[in-house]
């Protein structure tokens, strides 16, 4: 099977949730292909944003393009309904000053429909998300 980028909006993906909004800077920029665009923290921790594939799909491997995230945790859910999350993957990042950081995640038993990313710390009062990048395959489409 093709190994696709899964987190893209062009591939079908969608952010349903976001507890931060900026106008300028909105939830769809983390998957829009695009790292110069990115959605921003509204300066309180925890905040999050859930994608939904539209499928489901196995994935192996999670790029995170940020900045001044200091810990997150990435949970999913193989539910028809964005219920039932489980914690995945927790990981705190280093502090890079002027450029991004670029965390690349090996996953296992990455089978999900749903995945909820929660930036639980940061490294200043705000913190942005530039992309996340899920490399992986489609196991079933859904009928939606």
């Amino acid at each position: 099977m093709k190994k696709t980028d899964l987190c893209l909006s062009s591939e079908g993906a969608e952010v349903i949730l976001a507890t931060s909004s900026d106008e300028k800077h909105p939830a769809e920029n983390i998957i829009d292909g695009n790292a110069d665009t990115f959605w921003t923290t509204t300066g309180m921790f925890p905040q999050e944003f859930i994608i939904c594939f539209h499928k489901h799909v196995k994935i192996e491997k999670l790029i995170i393009q940020s900045y001044l995230v200091r810990s997150l945790r990435v949970e999913k859910s193989a539910a028809q309904e964005p219920v039932g999350f489980e914690q995945w993957i927790e990981k705190d990042l280093v502090h890079t000053v002027g450029q991004l950081q670029n965390e690349e995640i090996t996953a296992h038993d990455g089978h999900a429909t749903y995945l909820r990313v929660i930036i639980l710390s940061a490294f200043d009062h705000f913190a942005s998300v530039h992309s996340i990048s899920a490399e992986g395959t489609v196991v079933l489409n859904s009928s939606k």
